[in-house]
């Protein structure tokens, strides 16, 4: 792709352009206001970390169409798989008329996800269709109802995920009644810790609590799984202390509940390892991805046990566009774009580079709270005051305003909208990484003044 520069922000107009701005206002005309976009430019072309949008301006991508490129915009390998398939066939249903790719996908993906047990994968469309079906599989295999999740979680925008889902607005606000038969507790979120108490010394309390859970709450023989995300995505970044996880899984095995890994926004690769369950010595029965398993075409995966997974009888699973044959030659081919460029430990060097240009902001700038992450998936957690932590929503807002102006697409995260989430490309430059930070340096100074 001709850009025209690979390695830097080029801003030719204000952002957003004339060009931008008149769309937007045909956009307001004929889109509902629900579908919110945090960045007010429309894009005309994209490649590895950089978007061009429709007025010429070159955007720096810290965001990734929220952790779904982590190959990069438009990966070559991947655009020549999407083209050959197509140029074949671009839907039949794997349910009337299979095809290779689906079962090669799905072999690579039992092969590749942590645990040494057999396992098997159903493919279907987007996250939320991959939790809800995990659900529903956990349900039809333990024959119990109930599912426990976590506050500060991000599932999906379907109404069981919804349900599942522990952030109020604006996800769900409004929406309900929502599904019965799932109970929330608190997270591991040691900066915020909802019990007032600070690790080590806290025992890991949050995770112990959930013995107290099937007390006052629901009986353990009635829960058929937990599910959680090994870092909380929309929940600001937040990765528990390493016991939280055995914790939790050893009580699940005590009582025979399934341990379900929401890994759509932490999976290929985003902490470092090609899923972040690899970071904890975790083996969940079942495991999801999504996001940035096919280059941004929708696809998305339950893989898990195989007792686990053939539990639903024939018929119990599956869609119509479930598992596309496009998107399945793409996922297999990012697959190897992750072998070959040895994304793990691109990974593990962008975070590294991150510490190495953050480390001193916490004591620099009065705003920021906490600097936290795992490999590639970086947070800042922006406060009105360092000793109270009381979160700075506005303040959140008004650096991500600046950022936007000076061409870094970044978003927010976290239950008070007070986190700035780093999802750069994996395969962007040290020099766009240091000059996005720079950016994002800059407004922080410029909003704290």
């Amino acid at each position: 792709m001709n850009l025209l520069t690979e390695t830097s922000i080029h801003l030719v107009t204000a952002i957003p352009g004339p060009r931008s701005c008149e769309l937007g206002k045909q956009r307001q005309a004929n889109v509902p206001r629900g579908v919110a976009s945090v960045t007010p430019v429309f894009v005309r072309r994209a490649s590895g970390a950089i978007i061009e949008d429709i007025d010429g301006n070159q955007l720096l991508d810290f965001t990734g169409g929220i952790g779904c490129q982590n190959t990069g915009h438009v990966p070559p390998q991947a655009l020549q798989a999407i083209t050959e398939q197509a140029e074949q066939f671009i839907h039949t249903c794997f349910m009337v008329t299979p095809y290779e790719g689906y079962v090669r996908l799905a072999e690579e993906l039992n092969r590749r996800t942590p645990g040494k047990f057999p396992k098997k994968t159903l493919l279907v469309s987007t996250g939320a269709e991959a939790v809800e079906n995990a659900i529903k599989i956990a349900r039809h295999f333990t024959r119990r109802q109930a599912i426990i999740a976590f506050e500060d979680s991000f599932h999906g925008r379907t109404q069981l995920a919804l349900t599942l889902t522990g952030k109020s607005k604006p996800y769900k606000a409004g929406f309900g009644p929502f599904a019965p038969e799932v109970y929330h507790m608190p997270f591991g979120y040691c900066y915020r810790c909802p019990h007032n108490l600070t690790y080590p010394d806290c025992d890991i309390e949050c995770a112990r609590r959930l013995e107290s859970t099937f007390v006052r709450h629901i009986e353990a023989e009635s829960v058929a799984a937990v599910i959680f995300e090994p870092v909380l995505g929309e929940g600001g970044f937040v990765a528990p202390p390493p016991e939280w996880f055995p914790v939790i899984a050893a009580i699940c095995r005590k009582h025979g509940i399934l341990v379900i890994a929401d890994e759509i926004q932490t999976g290929f690769c985003r902490t470092g390892p090609l899923f972040a369950c690899e970071h904890f010595g975790i083996e969940p029965d079942m495991i999801l991805t999504a996001k940035s398993i096919a280059a941004g075409l929708p696809l998305a995966a339950v893989t898990g046990r195989a007792e686990v997974m053939d539990s639903p009888g024939p018929g119990g699973l599956g869609g119509t566009f479930a598992g596309n044959p496009v998107a399945c030659a793409a996922a297999l081919e990012i697959l190897r774009v992750v072998d070959s460029l040895d994304l793990p430990k691109r990974s593990r060097r962008i975070g590294e580079l991150f510490e190495t240009i953050t480390h001193d902001w916490p004591r620099r700038f009065s705003l920021i709270g906490q600097i936290r992450g795992i490999g590639a998936m970086r947070a800042v957690e922006l406060v009105k005051d360092q000793r109270t932590k009381e979160p700075a929503s506005e303040e959140t807002r008004a650096v991500l305003a600046a950022c936007h102006r000076r061409g870094l697409i970044i978003i927010s995260a976290g239950a008070f909208g007070n986190v700035i989430r780093v999802l750069v490309p994996l395969v962007a430059t040290k020099a766009q990484i240091a000059e996005g930070l720079r950016v994002l340096e800059e407004a922080i100074a410029e909003v704290q003044t």
